[in-house]
């Protein structure tokens, strides 16, 4: 008899212990969080202007650059009365440090007279194509493009109007 409650007792606490290690578990446990940066924003500062200028019978280009400077092609003549020169001007607010891509036009924007049309092309921009913001939160971000003139362009002021051109910027 002693033998049999020793089995029995040899097979109950095999029973136990492999019942322990089967049901044997851990947890962990683990927190997520999420930060909402403050979105990018951009906002006109100064429309482009490309000033007074005239033209021959053959077609030119008056380039405006991002800091505000023209040159000329071709048959366009530049007054000495400049009349306004500007280029666009926008300052770009969000997140102090953060980098940010620009998205200028990449085809053409008419400007209209009445009937008669001129188109802008090959923008260009300070920053370039990527800008970084300061530590205060903000850029200011200059737009420069060629103007397109005709031969014998038509006097008159010419517009973007109802049409203006966008430019874009998102975070990288």
């Amino acid at each position: 008899m002693k033998k049999v409650y020793l089995l029995f007792f040899i097979v109950t606490g095999f029973v136990i212990a492999g019942s322990r290690s089967a049901k044997a578990q851990a947890s962990a446990t683990a927190t997520s969080t999420a930060n909402i940066v403050t979105p990018i924003s951009i906002a006109k500062t100064a429309d482009m202007a490309f000033g007074n200028l005239s033209t021959s019978g053959t077609a030119g280009t008056v380039v405006l650059t991002p800091a505000g400077s023209r040159t000329k092609t071709g048959g366009v003549t530049l007054p000495a009365t400049t009349g306004t020169v500007a280029a666009a001007a926008f300052t770009v607010s969000g997140v102090a440090a953060y980098t940010y891509a620009i998205t200028l036009p990449s085809g053409t924007v008419t400007l209209s007279s009445g009937a008669n049309t001129m188109t802008i092309s090959t923008f260009t921009s300070n920053p370039g194509t990527t800008g970084t913001l300061s530590a205060g939160g903000t850029q200011t971000l200059s737009v420069g493009a060629t103007l397109n003139v005709g031969a014998s362009q038509a006097a008159g002021t010419y517009t973007t109007g109802a049409s203006p051109f966008t430019v874009t910027v998102n975070y990288n």
